[in-house]
């Protein structure tokens, strides 16, 4: 333990903290998930792809917005594995990716809400 007039630092927490941080590349990974729930946009796509898998067009008409506006956010939360797509004749419907995207979600909101 290593201390001064000032600071008391305990070593071994430190140490045993140390060990359990992710990588700085991960923690790094982590800010853009999240960084990605911070546009309002973003959330309101999120939002309604929680509640029914839609193609573009459905989605703009729900949200009042373009549907270049709307493909755009749907290219970024798709790069960023938040929402996955399949194609039925021409038109493509989008849905979450995976149930941790609904429990992110859905924890988000419960905690907003306390």
């Amino acid at each position: 333990m290593e201390t001064n007039s000032y600071i008391y630092i305990n070593d071994k927490i430190v140490a045993e903290v140390d060990e359990k941080m992710p990588p700085e590349e991960e923690l790094q990974d982590l800010a853009d998930f999240f960084k990605v729930f911070g546009d309002p946009t973003r959330l309101k796509i999120l939002y309604v792809l929680l509640c029914e898998e839609m193609c573009v067009y459905d989605i703009a008409n729900l949200l009042g917005m373009s549907q270049s506006a709307i493909s755009h956010q749907l290219r970024v939360l798709k790069q960023m594995d938040l929402v996955k797509n399949r194609r039925e004749g021409k038109t493509i419907f989008y849905s979450l990716a995976d149930s941790h995207i609904v429990t992110i979600l859905s924890q988000g909101l419960d905690h907003i809400e306390e």
